[in-house]
C-alpha cells in the first residue's frame, strides 16, 4: 500500500497527518477518530434521537394522549345524548287554559264595584294565546288572555318578555309582562236590573310576572305549565243614570255606580301550555 504524509507547520507547531491513500475522508485512520466530514453529523447539525427527545423538541409520552383522546371522545359522546337536537327557534305560538282567581281591591279599594251587591274576589278559568319571536334564550312578543268569572270578565293584553334556560328537552323559564286590563259584561241580576251593565266599564294597567316550563316532545312541539301573578290598577268612571234608563235602580248601589271608582287588585293563574316552535 502506498502512503501519503502531509507535514504542516502552524505556529512552529509540526502537525502530521497520515494515513491509507486508499482511505477516504471522514473515516478514521490508525484507530484514531477522525475530524466530521461528510455524511456524519458536525457543528450545526442535529444529533440522533435519544429517549423522549426529538429534534422538534419534547414529544408527549404515548399513554397520556391516548387517554386525553379518550377523554375527548367521552365528552363529545356525552354532549351528544344531552343535546336536545332542536336547533334554533326564532318564531313561538302558544295556547293556554287553566284556572283563574282575581281580588278587584287587594291593596286599594275605592267603589269600584258595590261590595254589597258584588263580588270583589272571584275565580274563574282563564283562556290565552301568545306569540312572538326568540333570540338564543330571549322571547319578546304579545299574549292575550280571557278571563271568565262567575260576575264578570276580565281580557287582558300585554307585551311579554321571556327569559328561557335550555336543560335538553326540559326548558324552565321567567317571564314579565305590562299592559292593558278591561272589566266588563256584568251580570245584570248582580248589578242591579235598573242599570244597563254596558255602562259600567272598568279599565286600567296590568302587571304581570310568571315562571314555567316547557317539554319539547319534538324539536317543534311542546307541552308545558305556567304560574303567573298580575298586579291590577284599575278605574272606573261614573255611570250615568240619567241616560241609561236606570231610573228603577236600587238608590245605594246608583249612588255608588254614580261615583268614579277606582282600585288596586290581583290576579292569579295557573295554566297548562301547548306550543309550536320554528
Amino acid at each position: 500500500m502506498q502512503f501519503a504524509y502531509l507535514r504542516v507547520v502552524v505556529a512552529g507547531a509540526v502537525l502530521t497527518l497520515g494515513g491509507s491513500a486508499s482511505a477516504q475522508w471522514g473515516q478514521p485512520s490508525n484507530g484514531q477518530p477522525s475530524q466530521p466530514g461528510y455524511g456524519q453529523p458536525g457543528y450545526g447539525q442535529p444529533g440522533q434521537q435519544q429517549g423522549g427527545l426529538s429534534s422538534g423538541g419534547l414529544q408527549p409520552p404515548s399513554g397520556q394522549s391516548d387517554s386525553a383522546a379518550q377523554a375527548t371522545e367521552a365528552d363529545l359522546e356525552k354532549s351528544e345524548k344531552e343535546d336536545s337536537g332542536r336547533g334554533l327557534e326564532f318564531i313561538y305560538l302558544n295556547v293556554e287554559g287553566g284556572y283563574a282567581h282575581i281580588g278587584l281591591q287587594t291593596f286599594k279599594a275605592n267603589d269600584i264595584v258595590d261590595a254589597g251587591t258584588q263580588k270583589t274576589t272571584d275565580s274563574g278559568y282563564v283562556l290565552g294565546a301568545g306569540a312572538g319571536l326568540r333570540l338564543v334564550f330571549i322571547t319578546i312578543g304579545p299574549r292575550f288572555r280571557l278571563n271568565k268569572f262567575s260576575e264578570y270578565d276580565m281580557w287582558t293584553l300585554n307585551a311579554e318578555l321571556g327569559i328561557h334556560i335550555p336543560l335538553g328537552n326540559f326548558e324552565p323559564y321567567f317571564t314579565f309582562g305590562a299592559g292593558y286590563a278591561s272589566i266588563g259584561g256584568f251580570d245584570s241580576g248582580n248589578i242591579g236590573s235598573g242599570i244597563n251593565s254596558d255602562d259600567v266599564q272598568i279599565t286600567g294597567y296590568d302587571i304581570r310576572g310568571g315562571a314555567g316550563f316547557d317539554l319539547y316532545l319534538s324539536p317543534a312541539f311542546s307541552i308545558g305549565a305556567n304560574l303567573t301573578g298580575e298586579l291590577l290598577g284599575l278605574t272606573r268612571p261614573g255611570v250615568d243614570l240619567s241616560t241609561s234608563g236606570s231610573t228603577n235602580a236600587n238608590s245605594a248601589q246608583a249612588d255608588v255606580l254614580a261615583a268614579d271608582g277606582s282600585s288596586v287588585g290581583t290576579s292569579v293563574a295557573l295554566t297548562g301550555v301547548l306550543g309550536l316552535h320554528f
